[in-house]
């Protein structure tokens, strides 16, 4: 259809001159309305081009934990930006106009790509696609696999973990105290599919009203430790029962003459108290030698270590007595007054890592590992294998400093927001599991199975 024709159809009458000048200067127009619509497209261009080319690098986040980064648009070097906003945000992470930051909690570790859309004061858009970072919880790096349970399988298998809360009943209101204890697979074994190498008991006496406990560390380089453990735990406590049921009477007359005279009789107490753990310890060591004997194997495979403690309530005090082998810790603990008292001390070696077992016999003669001390009360009496002392006490020369121990115990009380809370208080019989959920505490470089045992 002809220009003529198009204004004939609009009711406009035109003769040929009058088109022919409407034509030139429609084509004015239209070049006039091209060069203005390519100068908006080249500053659009120039635009989008300064946007994309400018250097935007936000700090990377961490999974689960809180981030919060400020965001200035014009800090950055384009001031020409009316308005802006992200889109494609990582789940958790937002940004906030009012405060000019990037803020939140990533929920989902991963290289996240977000887009930054901008508008110009002309109008002009453009978009830059950023990175974000969200770093993943090293503990979501573990692979925790299910050790086999299945004795056709496996020999000694051994659940991954373990608790228990004796609760106590006794005689005198102020003797009345109860025992909490927990043992969980470390990492490095969780990874690998292999069972617990740590274990614990905790026992009664009712008749003589004696506090028990005992944990043991099975050596990592030993095959069978973790039934090595096991028997050593069972053995030790089942001898204290045993001991203190048929000595018990002997021991506490001893111990009420040895306070009288004000510490005069030392030896002789702690002589009987050696007949007891000592004792005890030796039948551990016994046992696990029958049991190698039995499946013809040399005892270091069963390699353990061994903490066995003994407490009671007297008039004058409480007396605990233990006996130590290994590495790891046992420790009276008391916050008003500050004070510690160690019963013992680890056995180190030449290199790192390195300990003494319960299945070297030359342990009960090559120094003192039986302990007691006499306490007016305590906070806690706790007993730990190494898979717990090397994350929160270091080195052993810390186990004697109290402000450790302080630490310790307000990390078991939730003081430490990363980790669980043991309720301590009344008879809690949830104290078991909330003191297992603490044992998954993280500490970087200590991923070994973590066992503790606690009267209060």
């Amino acid at each position: 259809m002809s220009i003529k024709e198009i204004l004939q159809k609009a009711g406009i009458k035109a003769e040929e001159k009058e088109i022919r000048d409407f034509m030139k200067h429609s084509e004015t127009c239209i070049s006039e309305f091209l060069k203005e619509k390519w100068n908006m497209f080249k500053q659009e261009e120039l635009f989008a081009m300064q946007v994309k080319g400018k250097q935007i690098q936000l700090p990377n986040a961490k999974k689960d934990k809180d981030y919060s980064v400020p965001f200035n648009i014009g800090s950055i070097g384009l001031p020409d930006i009316e308005k802006f906003e992200f889109r494609n945000m990582p789940e958790g992470i937002s940004y906030s106009q009012d405060k000019a930051t990037i803020s939140g909690i990533p929920t989902l570790a991963g290289d996240h790509k977000i887009t930054l859309s901008c508008v110009s004061k002309q109008g002009y858009k453009a978009e830059k696609e950023l990175l974000f970072i969200v770093v993943p919880d090293p503990k979501d790096l573990w692979k925790s696999i299910p050790s086999e349970q299945d004795e056709t399988k496996i020999e000694y298998p051994k659940p991954d973990s373990d608790r228990k809360f004796l609760k106590v009943e006794t005689k005198d209101a102020a003797a009345q105290k109860n025992m909490v204890a927990a043992s969980q697979r470390g990492r490095s074994h969780a990874i690998e599919g292999k069972p617990r190498d740590d274990d614990f008991v905790l026992n009664f006496n009712e008749q003589r009203e004696w506090y028990i406990m005992a944990v043991a560390d099975g050596a990592g380089s030993a095959e069978f430790s973790r039934k090595g453990s096991q028997i050593a735990c069972q053995t030790a406590v089942e001898m204290c029962e045993q001991q203190l049921t048929a000595l018990g009477a002997e021991l506490e007359e001893q111990i009420g003459s040895y306070w009288d005279k004000k510490n005069e009789e030392r030896k002789d107490t702690y002589e009987l108290l050696h007949k007891i753990v000592g004792k005890a310890a030796f039948e551990a060591y016994k046992n696990i030698c029958k049991e190698a004997a039995a499946k013809q194997r040399v005892p270091r495979v069963y390699a353990t270590t061994l903490l066995l403690c003994i407490c009671k309530k007297f008039e004058f005090g409480w007396f605990v007595g233990a006996f130590w082998v290994g590495d790891g810790g046992i420790g009276i603990y008391r916050i008003e007054p500050q004070e510690i008292k160690i019963l013992g001390e680890p056995d180190g070696g030449e290199f790192a890592g390195q300990t003494r077992f319960l299945t070297m016999q030359e342990i009960f003669s090559d120094r003192i590992r039986t302990r007691f001390e006499i306490v007016e009360d305590f906070t806690a009496v706790i007993l730990m294998t190494d898979g717990v002392t090397d994350p929160k006490f270091e080195t052993d020369a810390n186990l004697n400093r109290i402000e450790k121990w302080n630490e310790l115990w307000n990390d078991l009380n939730g003081d430490n927001d990363d980790n669980a809370k043991v309720d301590f208080t009344g008879d809690n019989e949830q104290s078991a599991e909330q003191l297992l959920k603490w044992l998954d505490f993280w500490s970087k470089g200590n991923h070994d199975d973590r066992t503790i045992a606690i009267l209060y």
